[in-house]
């Protein structure tokens, strides 16, 4: 794998055509050489940023992921529009910083699909991911994130091309996971599609059309990302999410005080990870330790920093987990974890661009109420904001709201 190159300061018309024939070569001799992960070179853009072709997927793949393999992971059966195209796939390597640490730079890594069609401008879609166990079960490692499959599969097979941040401490980054600090993802997002467009701008490509889109995790990153786009002043044509955790404060009072039958036994992970997360992040040492029970943190802290560990290890039921103090609501809502938990919000804010918030009725995860938060939210306001609409997907699962609610999106943006 290549490993990413160190910020460069690139200007001046004569280097930026160098940069542009070193790509074009690089490339030629990519096609040559086959599409194995790791072949290229990087390549070196102004702002810093640097790219690496991954490969090629052809119709036929995009099409068996359609038709086989992203059914198989939803657990439903879904008629998906055939891909119509082929897509290169590129790692995107680029600077960030860390808000919650006084904007510390750091590198990060995301995926550029672009389809192969010969064309120099498509419509582009941000795609945040969902919560993942591998550091690169994300987009830049497509082979091994069957969410971002479904997305270069329907989209970027489409005609369109397809971005997507790894978030810090996921892909080929060095940081820790910041699992929902908002702060972060909104970085994370924002500079990915800056940085995208810049690779564009190098290959002569361009785009006049913006659209959001996740799941789960990466719902929530969605709608975080466009408060930051819209505050900054892009354009968003549309943003769309599917069982979006947008108000992590009520999510994880219903696990605490008002659980339901079917949730569902991996919410320990949302614990674990958000609150390790927080204490690197916001600085607040020994936040982890006074979240779980001692008995389980190691287990935790290895769950959390990607080291081996036995599922068996960490208990499901939240009342093994978690501290009992913790079910005390006042207890939570006054503790360091619980009022930095209500900063992770997704929707209060005066939302300007469209907005779709799909939810299901059966997902084990995200409950119809947090599901309509925002519109419910948008609403409230005096006659209204109209700008926000939840839609049921009907009685599906965490996964199979994802899998309804992407072709949903498309034929959503296909209109804008």
């Amino acid at each position: 794998m290549t490993k990413a190159i160190r910020t460069l300061a690139l200007c001046g018309a004569l280097l930026a055509t160098t940069v542009l024939a070193t790509a074009a070569r690089a490339e030629t001799a990519a096609s040559t050489a086959g599409t194995a992960p790791g072949t290229t070179q990087s390549i070196a853009v102004p702002s810093g940023v640097s790219y690496e072709l991954l490969g090629r997927w052809d119709v036929d793949r995009l099409n068996q992921i359609l038709v086989t393999d992203f059914p198989k992971f939803a657990g439903i059966d879904v008629a998906y529009t055939p891909a119509r195209n082929a897509v290169k796939l590129y790692r995107v390597t680029y600077p960030s910083v860390v808000p919650e640490q006084g904007n510390r730079p750091i590198v990060a890594t995301g995926l550029l699909a672009i389809p192969d069609t010969g064309g120099k401008s498509f419509p582009i879609v941000s795609y945040q991911h969902g919560t993942v166990y591998g550091r690169q079960e994300v987009p830049s490692f497509p082979d091994q994130s069957p969410e971002t499959q479904l997305m270069l599969a329907q989209f970027a097979g489409q005609g369109y091309i397809v971005m997507g941040a790894d978030y810090f401490g996921m892909g080929d980054s060095t940081e820790p996971e910041g699992y929902m600090v908002k702060g972060s993802h909104q970085m994370a997002c924002h500079d990915m599609i800056r940085s995208g467009r810049s690779v564009l701008d190098t290959m002569g490509i361009t785009s006049d059309k913006l659209f959001l889109g996740g799941w789960s995790q990466g719902g929530f990153v969605t709608m975080a990302c466009l408060e930051k786009l819209e505050s900054a002043g892009v354009a968003v044509e549309g943003a769309a999410t599917a069982s979006a955790p947008i108000d992590v404060f009520a999510l994880m009072n219903g696990f605490l005080n008002f659980p339901r039958p079917n949730d569902a036994a991996w919410l320990n992970s949302i614990v674990i990870l958000s609150a390790f997360a927080y204490e690197n992040y916001y600085g607040v040492p020994g936040l982890a330790r006074s979240v779980l029970n001692p008995d389980y943190y190691d287990a935790a802290r290895r769950a959390y920093e990607r080291e081996p560990f036995e599922a068996s290890e960490i208990p499901t039921d939240l009342r093994k987990l978690i501290r009992a103090e913790y079910f005390d609501p006042q207890f939570f809502a006054g503790s360091a974890y619980g009022r930095l938990l209500r900063e992770a919000q997704g929707y209060r804010w005066v939302i300007q661009s469209p907005v779709r918030n799909y939810y299901g009725e059966a997902d084990e995860a995200i409950t119809p109420g947090v599901g309509k938060m925002a519109m419910t939210y948008q609403q409230a306001m005096g006659a209204g904001n109209p700008k926000v609409e939840a839609i049921s997907t009907g009685p599906t699962t965490h996964r199979g709201t994802y899998a309804k609610a992407a072709p949903e999106w498309k034929r959503w943006f296909d209109g804008k």
